[in-house]
């Protein structure tokens, strides 16, 4: 049981992710962002499980099948594309599961959400590929799940940062906020 190291690891993850997203002025969505992860069924869980390199709800998950804290906060945080899936009826009988498009701001947070979580577990090792190398080693695993327009404009996101720099990429992300604002797509 780790509760200290864990403390640290997701305030350190909560506030990187607070300051990313102040910059594409989501005030609000900065301010709030993971505070399920406080939540005694995410916390102590994410304790009981620490690594300090990778998610505690990876390794919860590989020991009891099943992650608690991640259905948890899937399911009350919009930044996350699981929180935008849902099944749908076929045809002829039966159901599937498919993502719904994401409002911008909240493909913004997970654009932020995922440069966070890259620093934190890869400290040093940290460069801006590493969000869309993490991203495209996972992609097989989500396609079906994450809408196509959201893989897209996350993909877009993840390529800026990774080819032109973190400076030009929050530049390249704001001014998608700004046009998904004009247009009424928020």
């Amino acid at each position: 049981m780790h509760p200290i190291a864990h403390f640290k690891t997701i305030t350190t993850h909560r506030n990187l992710v607070c300051s990313y997203c102040l910059r594409l002025g989501l005030v609000a969505q900065g301010l709030t962002h993971d505070l399920s992860k406080y939540a005694p069924v995410e916390f102590w869980r994410g304790a009981r499980y620490y690594q300090g390199t990778r998610s505690p709800n990876d390794i919860e998950r590989k020991k009891t099948g099943v992650s608690q804290a991640w259905l948890h906060h899937k399911g009350r945080n919009r930044h996350h594309f699981e929180y935008w899936v849902d099944y749908v009826l076929l045809p002829e009988g039966g159901i599937t599961f498919a993502g719904n498009p994401m409002p911008m701001r909240y493909v913004a947070e997970m654009f932020c959400d995922r440069i966070a979580a890259c620093r934190v577990y890869l400290g040093d090792k940290y460069t801006d590929a590493s969000p869309w190398e993490y991203y495209a080693s996972k992609k097989h695993e989500i396609e079906g799940l994450m809408h196509p327009d959201t893989m897209l404009i996350l993909e877009d996101m993840l390529q800026k940062l990774r080819d032109d720099g973190e400076d030009a990429a929050f530049a390249y992300v704001r001014r998608l906020l700004r046009k998904s604002r004009r247009t009424g797509r928020r």
